[in-house]
């Protein structure tokens, strides 16, 4: 089953963010294997981390919530909150296997949180800059919950419209960058 997991940092917690980032990145390594994408986050300025993304496909919701939970920095209170969902891999592929490669061009997390009937549970037309696409699922799958997109795009105006706007509650839409250890 493929989690979508998004830890969103506290304010003020970018000097405790640096001091566990081995811990955050062997913690990581345990998955590996099962890693579709992960990454940070950033605040408008571009360079101030604002949260950590991470697809993975583990057994059932509770070892999901595990792997969000026993985070290094989510244990430690980096973390103001945690968005966990099941998500659907609707380009199955990871964001290794992406052709437009890890750091060419500006990246984004488009989190559309769903309000009414299904949304974008289609890819859509245009998806050479997808590097991860999904819905938002209830722990069942029965139920739609929203959209997460990774996307390459010239600006945040333009990986918005990846997304049907009036479709959700909200739309938000985070500059983004492939993450894991630097080779």
């Amino acid at each position: 089953m493929e989690f979508f997991c998004y830890h969103r940092d506290r304010p003020g917690s970018l000097e405790l963010r640096d001091q566990l980032l081995e811990e955050h990145w062997s913690y990581m390594d345990l998955f590996a294997a099962q890693m579709i994408a992960r990454g940070p986050t950033f605040a408008a300025d571009g360079d101030t981390p604002s949260g950590s993304v991470h697809i993975v496909d583990l057994p059932d919701a509770a070892a999901a919530r595990a792997f969000a939970f026993d985070e290094p920095n989510y244990q430690a209170g980096v973390y103001r909150d945690v968005l966990l969902r099941r998500w659907r891999n609707l380009l199955g592929r990871t964001m290794w296997d992406f052709p437009g490669g890890a750091t060419e061009g500006n990246r984004y997390l488009v989190l559309g949180l769903g309000s009414g009937p299904a949304a974008d549970r289609e890819l859509p037309p245009e998806r050479e800059e997808l590097i991860a696409y999904g819905p938002l699922l209830s722990d069942d799958a029965a139920a739609w919950l929203g959209t997460a997109a990774l996307v390459r795009a010239p600006d945040a105006a333009t990986a918005r419209a990846v997304l049907t706007p009036e479709r959700y509650a909200d739309v938000e839409v985070h500059d983004w960058q492939f993450g894991g250890r630097q080779s």
